[in-house]
Order: C-alpha cells, then structure tokens, then sequence
C-alpha cells in the first residue's frame, strides 16, 4: 500500500512510498482510508522541533516514520476478538500514519462510527481537535451549565470544537477571533463574539 513516510526530520523529506498493508492484531479493525487530516503537532513531529523529539520524537532521527493521526473511513477487516465493529462499517477516529492507505486501530479507543450525517472528510477532522477541546473543558475546565467560558483562537481547529462542545455543556459562550470569522464563531452557536483586532477582550468589562 502507498503511505506518506519521513526517515529523517524536515519537510523535504516527506515521501510516498510503498510499505507492507497491516494485519489487525486481535483488538483491532483494519481501516481503508477515505480522509484524513493533518494537525499543527504533525508539523512539529516532521520539522524536528525539540518540543516534539522530547515528547518521543527521537532525538536524531524520527522514531514513528509515519504521518498523520486524524482519518475518516471503512472497515474492512476486524480482529477475532472484536464484537462492535464490522467490514463495512463507516468509522472515524485518530491513529498514528493515518496518511496511508489502510491503517490499523484499536477497536475500543481509536475508532468511532461515523454517523450518515457526518461525511468522510469532516469526520477525519474530528479526532485530535475534540478530544483536546472536550479536554480542556471537561476535564481540566470542569465546565458546569449555567457558567461563563471565552475561548480565544475560537475560530481554529480546536476553538471551532470547544465553541460547540461548551454550547453543548449549557454554558454562556464569547469567542474570540478575526473580523473575518466573526460570522462562522457565530454561526457554532457563540453568545458572544470579540474581533480581537478591533477590541482588546483582556480589558473587557464583562470579563
């Protein structure tokens, strides 16, 4: 199968090249790739940066020669022991080299069925961004119903998520961006939205 490799750290190092197509191991599905996404940490993990070499990226040399995480797709194999999934099934989710044809994840945590609704290419969106902005809020944030949540960069891969993620969570949502994405802020569903380049919202009275 074809899949997007780098055997040493830099952009120009990026290849398409023919490797073996994996076999799932006995908890996992075996995808095709229809879609999948790149992230700001992929460009990080390709240039070398030391941020990503000391989070495992190998000091000298890469040590995961595979790019890409985010994917949208169809199962076509599944391993003896798993029950949720079947070929056919139209998933998405995150897994190392999903810039690839086929790539191989774990059944019960890096796969989800993509709804109807939902097409390949949004779902393979989905997984780094979400789960950072469910995170944040859930997690870390603690968010409850009724409170008040800015999420600055509302208008970026993680910010678009959390604006509706916190609607969801039934909190009061101001986002923060630039005059021309005030109209997509609002349209996730934003109470309120800054233009940070006509208003500084860390002097805003309602803070």
């Amino acid at each position: 199968m074809k899949a997007v490799v780098y055997c040493e750290y830099g952009v120009v190092n990026l290849k398409v090249e023919d490797v073996e197509k994996p076999t799932p191991a006995d908890d996992q599905i075996l995808i095709r790739v229809r879609a999948a996404s790149l992230n700001p940490l992929d460009g990080h993990f390709v240039r070398g940066m030391w941020l990503a070499r000391l989070m495992g990226g190998g000091l000298r040399k890469p040590k995961n020669t595979r790019l890409g995480v985010d994917y949208g797709g169809t199962v076509e194999a599944v391993g003896k022991n798993v029950t949720q999934f079947k070929p056919g099934d139209e998933v998405f989710g995150a897994r190392n080299g999903s810039l690839a044809q086929y790539v191989c994840a774990k059944a019960d945590r890096a796969a989800c069925l993509k709804p109807a609704t939902v097409t390949f290419e949004e779902g393979a969106t989905i997984g780094v961004a979400a789960s950072t902005a469910l995170q944040g809020l859930r997690n870390h944030g603690h968010v409850q119903a009724g409170q008040k949540v800015l999420i600055n960069g509302a208008s970026g891969g993680v910010g678009t998520f959390a604006v509706q993620i916190a609607k969801a969570m039934g909190a009061e949502v101001t986002g923060v961006c630039r005059t021309r994405n005030v109209d997509l802020v609002k349209s996730l569903g934003a109470d309120r939205v800054i233009d940070y380049t006509k208003e500084d919202f860390t002097k805003d009275a309602q803070r």
